[in-house]
């Protein structure tokens, strides 16, 4: 009785708030059930028609990680990724997947999961993957898109960027100027390396640029075995580092031709030998999720909104030393 009372009281309360011309609150009902739910966006005429060719969506900053914004956390894009893909392979009337990729890429471990989970699906599936490069699909997710069957890209899209960036910052000479004095004690000399509270030493920089090339000759193999038209010395005079636009990187073998999302479609349903398809695309009702690389839930607290969060352990990882598949452009401090 009395939450019924405190809830009426609260909706009162919000009436009155936010009564005025031209303003109402919409109440709508939200499904329990937070799993991927499907939704039909295209379908070929006929009755009957059960084929379906599923789009994916890459788009935004691939890091393993809940991404973060001013009203709260979203999804971790890995996680996200591995559900669709899920939910794809058990589906047996999914007879091929079009990736819509717009991502200049991420973190050498994201990216490389989710290059990985996409060649075990059509491993195990069997089912053609075309990717669709839209606005970008540079460095990691460039990776994540040799995994498919066939790349397309927009004419005036940004592709390529193949390489490793690891980007380190220093905060010590500043620090010396304003009179701040860090002193670490580590177990080892090599425990603090990168640390932006120290200078980074020719040590630490030859440590870092040996762990650089190893996950760049790795990033190589993924394109030469995405890209079978290509040599593996031809990839290699084609990754260093550079974005081609969609043409540039046709002629020169990257992607298989340049297109818009309805060739794409068009073309998977082609390598499926499916008559009739339906487009079906998968989203998320609420907030669940699913496996093991979705973030652990935050502990509950009273509900928040805040204008400017300011976390600081947030801040301080924008200072920690992270392995990229990245396009980020070219610094001009270089």
């Amino acid at each position: 009785m009395k939450r019924a009372l405190y809830l009426v009281t609260a909706l009162g309360l919000l009436a009155a708030a936010g009564c005025g011309p031209r303003m109402g609150y919409i109440i709508k009902p939200v499904p329990v059930d937070e799993r991927l739910t499907e939704t039909v966006i295209a379908r070929d005429r006929g009755l009957f028609v059960t084929d379906k060719i599923a789009i994916i969506d890459v788009d935004g900053l691939l890091f393993n990680q809940r991404q973060s914004s001013l009203l709260g956390s979203g999804e971790n894009p890995v996680s996200l990724f591995v559900e669709k893909l899920d939910k794809a392979q058990a589906d047996p009337h999914v007879r091929a997947v079009v990736l819509r990729i717009n991502s200049p890429g991420g973190g050498v471990t994201a990216s490389d999961i989710m290059h990985n989970r996409l060649r075990r699906f059509r491993a195990g599936r069997k089912v053609p993957v075309v990717a669709m490069i839209e606005d970008v699909g540079a460095s990691g997710a460039y990776d994540v898109a040799c995994a498919a069957e066939l790349i397309l890209a927009h004419s005036t899209s940004v592709t390529g960027s193949i390489g490793v960036l690891v980007q380190t910052v220093s905060f010590a000479g500043t620090m010396q100027k304003i009179g701040i004095d860090a002193q670490a004690v580590t177990s080892g000399p090599r425990k603090d390396m990168a640390s932006p509270l120290k200078p980074l030493d020719k040590e630490d920089l030859a440590i870092l640029q040996k762990m650089v090339d190893e996950y760049y000759q790795r990033f190589v193999d993924n394109v030469a075995a995405g890209r079978p038209k290509l040599t593996r010395q031809q990839v290699l005079d084609l990754a260093d580092g550079r974005v081609y636009t969609g043409e540039q990187a046709k002629a020169n073998g990257l992607v298989d031709d340049v297109g818009f999302m309805d060739d794409a479609i068009a073309a998977a349903k082609r390598l499926s030998g499916a008559k009739r398809v339906k487009v079906v695309i998968y989203h998320r009702p609420w907030g669940y999720r699913a496996n093991a690389y979705s973030t652990v839930p935050e502990t509950p607290s009273m509900p928040q909104v805040n204008l400017l969060n300011i976390n600081v352990p947030s801040l301080l990882r924008l200072a920690e030393p992270r392995f990229m598949y990245l396009w980020t452009g070219r610094s001009s401090s270089r």
